[in-house]
Parts: C-alpha cells; structure tokens; sequence
C-alpha cells in the first residue's frame, strides 16, 4: 500500500510530523535553515518577545545521565551512561523582534514547503500587553510565519503575567487568544504548562477561543541535584540557583498523560506533542494518544556534531516511520492515531480480583 509521511496538521502541510521545539535548536536563522536542510518538516522557533531578556552568568543547559553505579543521576561525564533529562533555565529569545524579522522572511523564503511556526510571549492585565501581543504576531506572520505558538508554558518567569503563571486562568487565555485571532489569520497552537491542575479546563478555554491546537508538554518546573559532598547545586550561580525545566527522557511518561488527558476530552481537537522523544517508539506513543505533530528537543540537543539539530535524529525518525507504515499498512500516521484513547480508564474499570470492587465508593443501605 502507498503511504505518505506528509501530515495535515492544523490545516497546514507538512512534508513529515516532525518538528523542532522552541529552544536553542530553533534559537537563530542558521540553525533554522540547517535544521529544515536535514528533512525536519517545521520549527517552532525560540519565543519572541518584547521585554528585555539577559541570561544567568553561567550553564544555561545541563544534561543528566543515569548509571547503574552510584551517583545514579549527575550531570557528570562518566562511561556506561545513558541520557537521563535535560535540565535549563533559559530564558526566551533575546534576539529582538526587529533582528528576527528578516531572518523569517529569509527563511520561508529559501524552504518555501517547510513550516515556520513562530513562538510568541508577552504579558497579560492590560491593554498594552494585549497590543504587545498584536504586534508580535502581526510582525511575525507579514514575515512568512505559517502559525503562531502561544507561550503560555514557560517555567522561568519573574513576571507574574507571563509564561506558565497566567496558564492556569482561564479568562486570560481567553483574553489572549482574541488579541491573537483578531489580528491575524493563521492557526494558533496554545502551548500550556503540564504543571496545572486544571489542563484540561485551560484547554477547554484555549479551544473555544480559537486555538487550533494545544502544544503539551513544555519542560516541568525542577530543580537541579546537590552534590552532598561539596554541598554545590550541579548547576549555581554565586552558590545560588531557582527553577528550572526538566526535559528528555524523565518527563516522557509524564507528558503522554497530559497528552491522553486532552485527546480523551477533546478527541477531535489537534494536540502537538512534546516531551521525551528520543527515537520513533516515543513517537508512535505520542499518535497512539492522539497527537497529530511531533516536537522535539533534547534529543536534538544531545546529538554529537549535529550543532544541536538532530541531523541524524531525523533521518532515523523519518525513516523508521516510512519502515512502519510499510510494514503495517498504515497509508499515514492518521490510520492509528488516536487508538490508545479508548483505552485509557479510570482506574475502577480495570479487572479486580473479585468482580464486586465498585472503585471504593460506600455502598448505599
């Protein structure tokens, strides 16, 4: 049977699902063009914003590896290791808008066929902050932007109207997203902290105020280990250090069930899926819980010589998945999308022992 990897996604065309995160992969013009040079089917690129950015005086990235010997879990190079997470506190893009705006323009230019998601952030309580919202995006689709990525996610804002703070008020969303869509017509990808209690009632309001998909899961807010020793963070500057995200691997199983979460509430709504992919299995994990789109960084991140694009990463992703298809007669990744849904229950649904357990409610005289 013939099959195809390009997606429908959002009403846009991608030429494979697969796609680079907002972050450092997607952190400059010649990372980008690289990254759509090696077969990537779209970016997603570093948020933009209007506020000053300055990053902390040291790592911005740390990479944690797992052992069977102890430390366990460190940062620390050491043979028989495998990748555990990624761990950072950077900040967005301190590109400005001005310097990024031809480097859009550029880009879609020279891969007209590749998606070009541009990552927007500003702040929230105001008309001026709306209006900041409408400039970005207006800027950043008249520069060749296929979509907007609402930054709603980010774990390292001092700003109490920003990144991940404003994810869990439902009116706000709201607010934004009418900023967004009244000033631009293109698909609008809400990207929401998994760290909320009320995911799925922040995506409802996403949804309904006209977000064409949900983007889950950004880094979850951490911090990094202390060596007992030297009583020294793995990662500190001056001896000092706050929340990070946590990323890769540690955070897969995690982001499938906010992913499941979603999908089972809104089952025909688009879901863009991140978190822990490392190969085609975390992949197939994500369209099995209903993703329709693929982001990816860490893993990218990790890839010796690649400059932090996963050139090879890709290649792999893309043709394991053609082997998939082939091999299953899937003509697209549509065919079993979604087919995990429909198995995930509350827990009083899953066989017992003795066929009276009623999920442990009282039983009524």
């Amino acid at each position: 049977m013939p099959y195809d990897l390009a997606t429908n996604f959002t009403g846009l065309k991608f030429v494979n699902p697969f796609v680079l995160a907002s972050a450092p992969p997607t952190e400059s013009k010649q990372k980008i063009l690289r990254a759509f040079e090696a077969g990537w089917g779209g970016v997603v690129t570093k948020t933009i914003g209007m506020h000053p950015v300055e990053n902390v005086a040291g790592p911005k990235t740390i990479f944690q590896r797992v052992s069977e010997t102890k430390p366990y879990v460190s940062r620390n190079k050491r043979p028989d290791t495998v990748s555990h997470s990624s761990w950072n506190w950077e900040l967005i893009s301190d590109q400005p808008l001005d310097q990024w705006l031809p480097d859009l323009e550029e880009i879609k230019t020279t891969y007209p066929d590749r998606m070009l998601i541009g990552s927007i952030m500003a702040g929230a309580g105001g008309e001026e902050e709306m209006d900041h919202w409408r400039k970005l995006a207006k800027a950043c689709v008249n520069a060749g932007c296929d979509a907007l990525e609402l930054n709603m996610s980010c774990p390292h804002m001092d700003r109490k109207d920003m990144g991940a703070h404003i994810a869990n008020d439902e009116d706000i969303i709201r607010q934004i997203l009418a900023a967004v869509t009244g000033a631009v017509d293109v698909p609008i990808w809400v990207k929401l902290t998994p760290s909320s209690s009320s995911l799925v009632d922040g995506a409802r309001a996403a949804y309904e105020a006209g977000a064409a998909s949900i983007s889950l899961c950004n880094t979850f807010p951490s911090l990094p280990l202390m060596d007992p020793e030297t009583l020294k963070f793995e990662v500190e500057v001056d001896g000092l250090v706050t929340s990070g995200g946590l990323g890769g691997l540690a955070i897969l199983h995690q982001a499938l069930q906010r992913v499941s979460d979603i999908s089972r509430a809104f089952p025909d709504k688009a879901i863009s899926g991140i978190g822990g992919i490392k190969g085609f299995r975390e992949a197939f994990n994500f369209i099995a819980h209903g993703a329709g789109n693929l982001q990816i960084c860490t893993a990218a991140m990790e890839e010796k010589g690649s400059g932090g694009i996963g050139v090879n990463l890709i290649q792999d992703l893309t043709t394991d998945l053609a082997d998939y298809l082939q091999r299953k007669g899937y003509s697209s990744i549509e065919e079993f999308r979604g087919i995990a849904r429909e198995r995930v229950v509350e827990h009083s649904k899953v066989r017992r022992k003795s066929e009276g357990y009623n999920g442990g409610y009282a039983q009524s005289a």
